[in-house]
């Protein structure tokens, strides 16, 4: 007799009608026990597949001969059939199940054992690799290659490629399992964690984590993340089109690894007082704040897309992307510390990273009440057109910090998050975000009215204007745009690309105005000179009063010869300026070089590269993030170095 409780908790998720009918159990299959070396040697992007160990079963258990169908989850939710056929994927009743989060999976299972009286549940990771090896030790359970006719278009795209979903369709491997390799990732039980040195007997990964396992790759991505070893994870919560799930029958009788808090990363919680330093001008030659580790922490070639904040400690907190290419699945987020009374940045640390998944757009904000913000965002798998977007929390100056709550949890476009959110005078916070992977996309917003708990795009869903021929639309022109918050309550964003020409001819950055809460946007020719690839500006009010932009005088290789430079004290510079506007941003009466005047050789990092600082020479372009530490000190960092100057300087 079915206990209470359970029926209570599951008449929650489950229509009554839905329990009185007869369900069709999923076709298994027989795994015996035995033992075998899971992982691999971990090399290049692969390290959290080390190192090899031994993986003991002691029973044998029964999985599914296929992934779970929809025709056999929609037995289950019968709402679920309005997800079928979305981005073009699993529209038949045999295809496999996608749009399911880890709870939908689980949730499935306990539905499945109170129907049948028997025990269902989702894989262990180690119990996945046994089964899809089934006693080989190739790459795949094929050997060393994939066949044509287990492949489903096995590259990154942009725009997911329609394949059939459809489930075994192809030979079983040595256990008599379908799909091992590819069609769709599978949901595991374990969180996601690293691997033991240790042999393994019925395991059943970390004890707690952030992040719940994925296995076996999908449509749309390179066969590597098909291996048999390769290790994926996603957030609990998160559904899209490339994420399904098998069942294993079998009691669990699991031994849990300890999750170990990190002891070793200790962070001041001393309160700081941020007194303002001085009233006489002062500008600090920049100085890397990204620094390389030393301890094996993932850090790439390409280090690019900064954000900076300030802590109540009196330290500053800068993350950016690492990665070998923009649309790599291996980027990670790193984090890096100037802490208080130091003059060096601390190496590179590990600051987020969901394993497998595009990390693109960063950003953070110190909070009216304290606490930090952090946005990402995280793809489906690689590139940084379909994004979803997670935010945490932190209350103690980053040491630690919430698990990632979905803030826009759809993996689509308007969800590229970009260094700079503002929280306005009534208390809402905006975060921009890049409305498309393209250079003339434009900008999104999004918006909190709760202190961060949930968000909302106010977008109308109009196609994006063409912005030198309309006067108003519901997307902000140019992308990586900047925003304030005028003294009257609208909102001004300036931006990259969606260049306005004037009758003359002149170019200018495009200014965009809101005067309702970022609903509809009017476009403006801002007078000042556009930016192109490989720059991105900082627009903030500053403590004092006046707004702030952090640019540049032109692009090195795109901007027409007789563009190029800007006067300053009547002599023509080239490179970073700073502006300032006493009227809201209509004029910008006080432009500097960011140099002192002296010549040195700097290196700038990603796009950047190296570059020669001098009286008329500065950073040639760079990704610029910035912040204003209640010190009365400017903190901007471009795609390497760490500038700091206050207003006083600017006006000297």
């Amino acid at each position: 007799m079915m206990h209470i409780k359970k029926l209570i908790a599951l008449a929650i998720v489950t229509p009554l009608h839905t329990l009185n009918a007869q369900v069709e159990e999923p076709r298994m299959v027989e795994i015996p026990a035995g033992y075998f070396w899971m992982g691999s040697e971990g090399w290049n992007h692969n390290y959290d597949e080390a190192p090899v160990h031994k993986v003991t079963f002691r029973k044998s258990f029964r999985m599914s001969e296929t992934e779970i169908t929809n025709a056999q989850f929609e037995e289950f939710m019968p709402e679920h059939r309005a997800l079928r056929g979305k981005d073009g994927l699993s529209f038949e009743d045999d295809e496999a199940v996608v749009n399911v989060s880890y709870d939908d999976a689980t949730a499935y299972c306990r539905w499945l054992s109170e129907k049948s009286g028997k025990d269902f549940r989702l894989p262990t990771e180690a119990e996945w690799e046994y089964a899809c090896r089934a006693g080989t030790y190739t790459l795949f359970h094929t050997g060393d290659g994939l066949p044509e006719s287990m492949q489903k278009n096995q590259k990154t795209e942009r725009d997911l490629v329609s394949v059939s979903l459809a489930t075994a369709r192809s030979k079983p491997n040595g256990f008599g399992l379908y799909d091992m390799h590819g069609n769709v990732e599978e949901w595991c039980l374990d969180w996601y964690g690293a691997y033991p040195e240790a042999d393994q007997t019925d395991p059943a990964g970390h004890s707690s984590g952030i992040y719940r396992v994925t296995r076996g790759g999908s449509h749309n991505t390179p066969a590597d993340f098909l291996r048999s070893a390769n290790r994926s994870a996603a957030i609990p919560s998160d559904r899209h089109s490339q994420i399904g799930f098998r069942i294993v029958e079998g009691e669990p009788d699991f031994t849990y690894l300890d999750t170990k808090e990190d002891s070793g990363r200790k962070i001041s919680q001393r309160k700081y007082s941020w007194k303002r330093k001085t009233d006489e001008p002062f500008w600090t030659p920049p100085v890397p704040f990204v620094v390389s580790p030393s301890d094996g922490t993932p850090f790439y070639r390409h280090n690019h897309q900064p954000a900076i904040t300030w802590c109540d400690n009196g330290d500053l907190l800068a993350i950016w992307f690492s990665c070998d290419a923009e649309s790599g699945r291996e980027m990670v987020v790193l984090g890096s510390r100037l802490r208080k009374g130091s003059s060096a940045w601390s190496e590179a640390e590990l600051f987020f990273k969901v394993p497998d998944r595009n990390m693109t757009g960063s950003s953070l904000l110190h909070l009216p009440d304290g606490r930090l913000m952090h946005m990402n965002g995280v793809s489906n798998s690689g590139d940084w057109q379909n994004l979803a977007m997670c935010v945490r929390f932190s209350d103690d100056n980053g040491m630690t910090w919430s698990a990632p709550e979905l803030a826009a949890p759809e993996h689509t476009k308007r969800h590229q998050v970009i260094a700079g959110p503002i929280v306005t005078a009534d208390g809402r916070i905006i975060q921009c975000c890049d409305a498309g992977p393209g250079s003339h996309d434009g900008t999104a917003v999004h918006i909190s009215e709760d202190n961060g708990r949930s968000w909302s795009d106010p977008w109308d869903g109009a196609p994006l204007p063409s912005f030198d021929e309309v006067e108003s639309g519901s997307t902000i022109a140019g992308i990586h745009a900047g925003i304030v918050e005028l003294k009257n309550g609208a909102l001004m964003t300036l931006g990259r690309g969606n260049t306005l020409t004037d009758k003359d001819g002149r170019r200018h950055m495009p200014m965009s105005i809101s005067e309702d809460g970022g609903r509809s946007w009017t476009y403006h020719r801002s007078g000042l000179p556009p930016i192109d690839g490989g720059q991105r500006l900082v627009l903030m009010r500053l403590i004092e009063g006046p707004i702030m932009l952090v640019s540049f005088t032109d692009h090195p290789q795109r901007t027409p010869e007789n563009e190029r430079g800007l006067m300053f004290n009547g002599s023509r510079g080239y490179g970073m300026y700073v502006a300032l506007s006493y009227d809201e941003g209509r004029t910008w009466p006080v432009k500097k070089l960011m140099t002192d005047g002296t010549e040195r050789m700097l290196d700038g990092g990603a796009w950047t590269k190296q570059f020669i600082m001098d009286a008329s020479h500065a950073e040639p372009r760079g990704y610029l993030a910035g912040v204003q530490s209640p010190d009365g000190t400017i903190h901007i960092l471009s795609s390497r170095l760490h500038y700091r100057f206050n207003l006083e300087w600017i006006l000297e």
